[in-house]
């Protein structure tokens, strides 16, 4: 497998900059369509490696490592942890791109922040910046139960002895992403974490990520719901909905709605595998694949 190009961008917060970290994957040739990858709450860019060195024989795909996490740096305030700063730092990758549209694959908030940034109000005449858009086991309606299983872990600072024992702890807590390999689940593992002077390792995010999202309240989950629902509805890119078929943070029920509302995704779900899809496995390769090239 072929290796990206870890590469960054400044970006605009309320206390000054901080640069964003992505990984970008050369594509076959200088104009090649551009794919961004956007991963989920506590991951990191490198969770795509197998996505993108596939997708890469079409395009130049970007991974970025969200703000706080894998090689970008924390933030100074952390209530900058949420959508609308994420939103503005892919803007700003967009601008360093020096592209208009890019197809987008989002898994959980990496989803979420793809579904925001195409329902962006645009000038007259202006485009949207994503052509088409891959939404991994996440919709507008989030299960709130789903939401607490995930603060229950989120943030706990945590140190391992050894890379072997971090992994295993992270499976204990990611049983939703389905059956792995040893191989493929250290290839998962391996750069969310980073090894200290002294021996041992530990988890390659911030801590603060955690504090806006445990102040979430069902009442504030319900009110973040309705607009999401909005900006989803206002969507006309087409649109994938993949679905974990055990997952606890998408319902049936909603990924049922988001096929006949909006941009009616087209809706994929997965038997065996919960929250999330991890699009390691071909098969899963390949439905992100066949959409984007239909």
């Amino acid at each position: 497998m072929t290796q990206p190009t870890l590469r960054f961008v400044n970006c605009l917060d309320a206390t000054g900059l901080h640069r964003m970290a992505y990984w970008e994957w050369a594509g076959p040739s200088a104009d090649a369509p551009v794919l961004v990858c956007a991963h989920g709450l506590s991951r990191q860019g490198r969770d795509f490696d197998a996505l993108a060195s596939a997708m890469s024989e079409r395009y130049r795909v970007i991974c970025p490592d969200v703000v706080g996490r894998g090689r970008s740096d924390w933030l100074r305030q952390p209530a900058g942890y949420q959508l609308p700063s994420y939103i503005s730092d892919m803007v700003a990758l967009l601008a360093r791109l020096d592209v208009e549209q890019v197809d987008w694959v989002g898994t959980s908030m990496g989803g979420l922040i793809g579904l925001s940034l195409a329902a962006l109000p645009r000038p007259e005449g202006g485009v949207s910046p994503i052509r088409r858009l891959v939404l991994n086991d996440v919709g507008p309606a989030v299960r709130f139960d789903a939401l607490q299983r995930i603060g229950s872990y989120l943030g706990k600072v945590q140190r391992f002895a050894s890379l072997d024992e971090g992994a295993a702890y992270l499976r204990t807590i990611s049983a939703g992403f389905g059956p792995h390999t040893d191989e493929e689940w250290m290839a998962l593992s391996a750069p969310l974490f980073l090894e200290e002077d002294g021996g041992g390792c530990k988890l390659r995010y911030d801590p603060a990520i955690a504090l806006p999202f445990s102040a979430v309240t069902p009442e504030l989950a319900a009110a973040g719901e309705a607009l999401l629902w909005a900006a989803y509805d206002g969507l006309r890119c087409p649109t994938l909905l993949i679905r974990g078929a055990d997952s606890d943070l998408l319902s049936a029920e909603t990924a049922r709605a988001m096929t006949q509302r909006g941009p009616n995704a087209r809706l994929v779900e997965l038997p065996g595998v919960g929250h999330a899809p991890t699009l390691v496995h071909g098969d899963q390769i390949s439905i992100v694949r066949d959409f984007l090239s239909s």
